[in-house]
């Protein structure tokens, strides 16, 4: 059981498999492991991707999935957990919260909706999602948006022999990308933070990790307004509002859920320390691209379920239109490239740009260039690393700390920090 997806994995797993259960949490109360709003698949042989718990009610959710399916009926599952006596899910799981799952067969008008959302993922786009419920809680309609970031960006021209078949991209289909609303309610709102102060005419909010607030405003309209939005993180959130009293667990009538894409991280490289940053970013929640103009070094084989990009910095940079939500790595180790690169990235929106070198390598790359925001060089959190897994891992652990906003022991080049022990190549020394 993988754990910790989220819905841009799920949306493509989901196409692949025929007959599979997507599980909602919709309601936590308490203490829980995973907050309002996570999801997680089921198949009917057995296989589970994603978490809702850390393994106490996953056992229980997969014993309706054969139900779920043969009936194509939604379904809700409660766990409360916070009763102490031997008899409940309280005393053996010692959570202490309630979680009420809804699971849904993924088929018809909800498989159609993850599909599109995969699409809008893919293009850079975040999605909203609303559940309208309807004859007491027997039926749901699907509405979705599509959101888009902060400037454009285009799908980069990826060589199909180079990318996983399920990953393939198809450049001349923009009409893939066009989205129609349908049965949602309310307008979109981006805020930047939540406040634990709640106006009376804007519902409260329950927040899950890594999310953007949502408020839905008090219409009830069977469409989905608002202008687009930038989103900067990733996962799910849901807005209430409507609130009946007709179920057991004073659900809404409607909830919209905001689910953003996983961001990208562009490595240009693809030596043999690439592979491993790749891969551990891959599983830590990036989408992740590797470029490199060496077509010995950029193949599926070194870098498998990667996106793949052959070309020179001046061919490369076109197709990724950078933006805002991207997170950049130099690692090819060749000084005249990534020079060129970063000349073409001086007038980027960029979330990180680590540097793979010593200060003084970075410093004369970077001479002569107009300062450049969130440089990250020697590239990695200072753990004394010793060997390419263990740099990959001080990367990784950098870019986490920077999607999260979390201070660390990063060395940020406009911050002057020291530089590291030997002040040499990142090797031994993250």
């Amino acid at each position: 059981m993988e754990t910790a997806m989220e819905m841009h994995d799920l949306c493509a797993i989901a196409a692949r498999e025929t007959r599979c259960v997507l599980a909602t949490a919709i309601k936590v109360e308490g203490h829980a492991y995973r907050k309002q709003g996570v999801s997680m698949l089921l198949t009917e042989d057995g296989k589970m991707v994603g978490s809702i718990s850390p393994g106490c009610l996953e056992s229980d959710l997969q014993a309706r999935v054969s139900h779920v399916l043969d009936t194509k009926q939604m379904e809700f599952a409660e766990y409360d957990m916070r009763p102490e006596d031997d008899l409940s899910w309280g005393e053996t799981i010692g959570c202490g919260g309630l979680v009420v799952v809804l699971l849904e067969p993924v088929c018809g008008e909800l498989r159609d909706t993850l599909q599109k959302m995969y699409d809008c993922f893919q293009s850079g786009a975040a999605t909203a999602l609303t559940r309208t419920f309807q004859d007491d809680y027997t039926k749901v309609q699907y509405g979705w948006k599509r959101i888009e970031p902060t400037g454009t960006r285009r799908q980069p021209i990826l060589r199909p022999s180079l990318v996983p078949p399920h990953d393939r991209v198809t450049n001349n289909n923009p009409a893939s990308l066009q989205v129609d609303v349908q049965h949602s309610s309310g307008n979109i709102k981006h805020e930047h933070t939540a406040s634990k102060q709640y106006s009376p005419d804007i519902p409260r909010l329950t927040l899950v990790p890594e999310v953007v607030p949502v408020l839905s405003n008090e219409s009830h309209s069977s469409h989905l307004s608002g202008d687009s939005q930038h989103i900067s993180e990733s996962d799910a959130e849901i807005a209430t509002n409507n609130t009946v009293s007709t179920n057991p667990w004073d659900l809404p009538q409607q909830l919209t859920s905001l689910y953003t894409p996983k961001p990208r991280l562009i490595i240009i490289g693809a030596g043999n320390d690439v592979i491993p940053v790749a891969r551990l970013a891959q599983s830590a929640g990036f989408r992740v691209i590797v470029a490199d103009w060496r077509e010995s070094l950029c193949t599926s084989e070194r870098f498998p379920e990667t996106e793949l990009i052959l070309g020179f910095p001046c061919e490369i940079m076109p197709q990724l239109n950078v933006n805002n939500g991207d997170y950049l790595i130099l690692m090819s180790h060749n000084f005249p490239r990534e020079r060129e690169l970063l000349e073409m990235v001086v007038d980027c929106e960029y979330a990180y740009l680590g540097i793979m070198g010593s200060k003084t390598r970075t410093a004369r790359l970077l001479d002569g260039l107009p300062p450049l925001k969130y440089v990250h060089s020697p590239v990695g959190l200072s753990i004394g690393a010793d060997g390419p897994e263990q740099i990959a891992i001080s990367i990784v652990a950098e870019l986490i700390a920077c999607k999260h906003k979390v201070s660390s022991l990063s060395s940020e080049v406009q911050r002057g920090s020291v530089a590291h022990a030997n002040d040499g190549h990142s090797s031994g020394s993250r």
